[in-house]
C-alpha cells in the first residue's frame, strides 16, 4: 500500500536503553574466536544493552515518555493517544498501552491501544500516530514502543544470542495545519514468510511446550518458547523486496539519493545494511549505524539510530527510579525548521512485513540516548 500523509509533525524522539552492556567477547568460551570473528564481521554488532530480569519494554517507553512530555513541553492532559508497538509487551494481557497511560497520569480520555509489530514497526506505528492526527479532535500522539529480546532469545544460540540489544522510545507527533511536508509512505506484508522469525510456542496457537533448550543446529539450541530465525531466508527477503520498496518510495515521493540527507534503517546487520545501500544508490556515509553499540533492537532500532546520529549533548543517565533532567540537558522543542533533513525510514523483518517513510526531519527533536 502507498500513501501521503500531510499537517502532522513530529515534536520530539527519545530513546531508553538499560544500563547493563554486554559484549560479543563474553560470547567467545562458548562459541569461539573463530564464530566471534565470523559474528563481528557480518552483523557489526560488538556490543549490547540487556534489561534486568525485572525491567520491561513498557518500562523503557515510560522513561523515554517522560522524557519526551518534557522536551515538547505537553501537559499530561493534552495528550489525546498513546498508542504502544512492541512483540515483548509486559503482559499477554492487558494492552501496555492502557497500563503506561496510567503510569504517565494521562487523562482518561486518551484512546490506548497496543500493536504487536517488530522490525517493521516503527514506519507503521508512525503512520497509524500520524494517521490518528488527523481525526477529529485528536491533536497529539504519544508512539511508544521498543523491545527486550533478550528475554525470548536463547543463549546458546550462537545466531542470535549476541545480535539482540533491548531498548524503548518515545515519539511526540502532533497535528500541524500550517504544515506544507508530506510524507510518502509504503507498506508491504508477505506472511507466507511468518515461520522465519517466530517464537513458536507461548500463545493461543502452542499454549504448552517444554522449556528444555534441544539442539537445532550446529552451535543452536533453543526451546519453542525462545525467538527462532531463519537466517539465510530471511537475508534473501530483504535483498530481494527492500531496495525494491525503498526506490518506489522514492519514485512516488519525486526524491533522488544525492537529495535524501539519510537512509535510516532497521539495524539487522551490518551486511544487510551495505547491501541495500549499493542497491538503491546511497553511499554507506548516508546511511547512520548504531548497532555496533546497541545491536539489533527490534522495533526500536530507526529511533535509536536517529538519536544516536542527531541527539547531539551525548547520552544521559538516569536512576531507575525517574530523575530529574535539566531543560538545558534537552534539545529545544521542534519548530518547522530550515535545517530539516530529507530522510527515507526503512523497517524490515518478522512478520514478514516492511515498511518505508520519506518525510523531512527537523535534527533539533532528537534527544540523546538516555540510560536506566
Amino acid at each position: 500500500m502507498k500513501t501521503f500523509v500531510e499537517n502532522v509533525r513530529i515534536r520530539s524522539i527519545v530513546t531508553a536503553v538499560p544500563r547493563t552492556v554486554r559484549t560479543v567477547d563474553e560470547f567467545v568460551p562458548q562459541f569461539g574466536a573463530e564464530w566471534k570473528e565470523r559474528f563481528v564481521r557480518a552483523t557489526g554488532v560488538e556490543s549490547f544493552h540487556v534489561a534486568e530480569d525485572s525491567q520491561t519494554t513498557g518500562d523503557l517507553a515510560f522513561h523515554a515518555a517522560e522524557r519526551a512530555l518534557k522536551a515538547c513541553g505537553w501537559a499530561r492532559d493534552s495528550v489525546d493517544a498513546l498508542i504502544f508497538v512492541s512483540q515483548t509487551p509486559d503482559y499477554t494481557m492487558p494492552a501496555t498501552a492502557c497500563i503506561l497511560q496510567d503510569r504517565l497520569r494521562l487523562s482518561q480520555n486518551v484512546l490506548a491501544f497496543d500493536v504487536n509489530l517488530g522490525c517493521s514497526g516503527f514506519p507503521y506505528g508512525l503512520f497509524i500516530a500520524a494517521s490518528l492526527c488527523r481525526m477529529p479532535h485528536v491533536r497529539r500522539v504519544l508512539f511508544l514502543g521498543g523491545d527486550t529480546l533478550s528475554k525470548i532469545v536463547s543463549p546458546l544460540d550462537q545466531s542470535t544470542a549476541a545480535l539482540f540489544g533491548d531498548a524503548g522510545f518515545a515519539v511526540a507527533v502532533e497535528c500541524d495545519p500550517e504544515s506544507t511536508e508530506r510524507w510518502t509512505c509504503l507498506f508491504k506484508t508477505d506472511g507466507s514468510g511468518a515461520q522465519h522469525i517466530i517464537v513458536p510456542a507461548g500463545g493461543a496457537r502452542q499454549r504448552f511446550a517444554t522449556t528444555e533448550r534441544q539442539v537445532a543446529g550446529e552451535g543452536i539450541s533453543r526451546s519453542p518458547y525462545d525467538l527462532a530465525m531463519n537466517g539465510p531466508d530471511v537475508f534473501s527477503f530483504t535483498i530481494n523486496e527492500v531496495p525494491q520498496a525503498i526506490t518506489e518510495l522514492m519514485q512516488a515521493a519525486g526524491v533522488a539519493p544525492d537529495a535524501v540527507d539519510a537512509l535510516v534503517l532497521h539495524q539487522a546487520n551490518k551486511f544487510i545494511l551495505k547491501q541495500i545501500a549499493s542497491a538503491t544508490g546511497f553511499k554507506m556515509a548516508k546511511v547512520p549505524v548504531s548497532l555496533d553499540r546497541y545491536g539489533n533492537t527490534s522495533v526500536a532500532t530507526i529511533p535509536l539510530t536517529l538519536c544516536d546520529k542527531y541527539g547531539t549533548n551525548g547520552t544521559i543517565e538516569t536512576l531507575r527510579t525517574l530523575g530529574t533532567l535539566e531543560t538545558s540537558q534537552m534539545s529545544p522543542a521542534s519548530q518547522e525548521s530550515p535545517m530539516s533533513q530529507s530522510l527515507v525510514l526503512g523497517g524490515f523483518g518478522i512478520g514478514l512485513s516492511w515498511a518505508v517513510i520519506h518525510l523531512r526531519l527537523d535534527p533539533s527533536v532528537c534527544q540523546p540516548i538516555i540510560v536506566i
